[in-house]
């Protein structure tokens, strides 16, 4: 699903009285940090799908960090009702920072903050550390509430759902900064610097502040995985992407995990100024919002798999691929992932894929993405029918009646109009 909007293993803030993190196994322990002191009674590690998963439940007085309201008798209800325990989607950024106290004052609960870094199930620790609802700081307007809520519905409908935005009376960022004040929160915004940024392992995306009015150029300043493409560097960079079923596997013949190859594409790409892109995008609730977004590892794949296709797809399956990746997108924009439909798709795309193997060599520069080489063993392209040159297999003068046939339709049109 698509999880907290925080990177893995961010510092949490110990300003709640519990804190569940996801992080790679083999990371440092001590991710459970921050201003206020906690006494840590129990931590438990657990490995699944590659994750260590580190629960540290915290006791104590937060040395006055958090208001009387906040902090008092978990055993009685909030302002507006009681709910025993909460895992919040915690990303560490404003709006989720501020949850964390509204939450205990509102419906009188533990809070658990999960951090994760896009596609750790949220849900699985709910179960663990026996949740009765679920959290995020999602606003009313966007398609991330939808995302989130489907997929609590898909893995466990009897879950409820907070979602702050949706109920508090805070209207906007800067009633969150007092909000966060007032409590005693730190969060690393301040009215001067509004953007709403949401980070994982695939992309940033910036909105709000000046964005909000699609005349206004973003500011330089903004920008945090990529650097202006005029201030790349005057040399090319050529980075050669080894491709295996469709799935890049390999940079400069050096075998990488998805992860780190991604994470690596991301740094190169972001030297030379690629991946961003200023948007205009409708919302599944029907209003259009302008974000800007850095995808510079993202551009470089998907680039890179694009130009094998070209040797290893015919031109009926390229199409199709191309109509069924609309729909698919769709699908996932609108939180729909585990439809059935989806997971058909998936199985499309393995078959038609099986044969997108080789390598594709990029050149980078100045914030573009330029093919320089394409190879592999399953390649549709055949140098001698392709040539200009005469070849045994294909004869140009074929060319006379396909034409003929294929233009018939309209031939008999144009007899039509003119009366012949």
């Amino acid at each position: 699903m698509a999880s907290a909007r925080g990177p893995c293993g961010i510092s949490v803030r110990s300003d709640f009285s519990s804190a569940c993190l996801i992080h790679k196994a083999g990371a440092p322990s001590n991710s459970v940090s921050g201003v206020m002191a906690v006494q840590v009674h129990r931590h438990r590690n657990k490995v699944r799908n590659g994750q260590a998963i580190r629960c540290a439940m915290a006791t104590g007085k937060e040395q006055g960090a958090i208001s009387t309201a906040s902090s008092g008798d978990q055993t009685k209800g909030g302002l507006r009702g009681k709910l025993n325990k909460v895992v919040l989607a915690y990303s560490g950024g404003l709006d989720t920072s501020v949850i964390v106290p509204w939450l205990r004052e509102n419906y009188g609960c533990e809070v658990v903050c999960f951090t994760a870094d896009v596609g750790q199930a949220m849900v699985d620790v709910a179960k663990e550390v026996g949740a009765d609802a679920v959290a995020h700081g999602c606003t009313g307007k966007g398609n991330d509430q939808v995302r989130f809520e489907l997929t609590f519905y898909a893995l466990n409908p009897e879950l409820k759902v907070v979602a702050p935005w949706r109920e508090w009376d805070i209207t906007g960022r800067e009633d969150a900064i007092e909000y966060a004040k007032k409590h005693n929160v730190p969060v690393p915004v301040s009215k001067k610097s509004i953007y709403s940024r949401d980070r994982n392992l695939w992309h940033l995306s910036h909105e709000g502040d000046i964005l909000e009015d699609p005349a206004n150029e973003p500011k330089e300043d903004m920008y945090m995985m990529s650097i202006a493409p005029e201030n790349a560097p005057s040399k090319p960079e050529y980075l050669e992407i080894g491709i295996i079923a469709g799935v890049p596997v390999s940079i400069n013949g050096r075998d990488l995990s998805p992860a780190s190859l991604l994470a690596e594409l991301n740094e190169i790409g972001g030297k030379h100024g690629i991946g961003r892109i200023d948007m205009v995008e409708n919302r599944l609730v029907g209003m259009k919002s302008r974000g800007v977004y850095e995808t510079p590892g993202g551009t470089i794949m998907a680039a890179a798999v694009r130009e094998l296709e070209s040797l290893t797809l015919d031109r009926e399956t390229m199409q199709w691929k191309d109509i069924i990746a609309l729909k698919y997108a769709e699908l996932v924009y609108a939180g729909r992932w585990f439809d059935p439909l989806r997971q058909s798709f998936d199985a499309f795309m393995e078959k038609v894929t099986a044969t997108t193997t080789g390598s594709v060599t990029l050149k980078l520069y100045k914030g573009s993405v330029n093919v320089a080489s394409r190879k592999s063993p399953y390649s549709l392209y055949r140098e001698d029918i392709s040539s200009f040159e005469n070849g045994e297999i294909y004869n140009q003068a074929d060319a006379e009646g396909f034409i003929r046939l294929y233009g018939l339709p309209t031939r008999v049109r144009a007899m039509l109009e003119k009366g012949i």
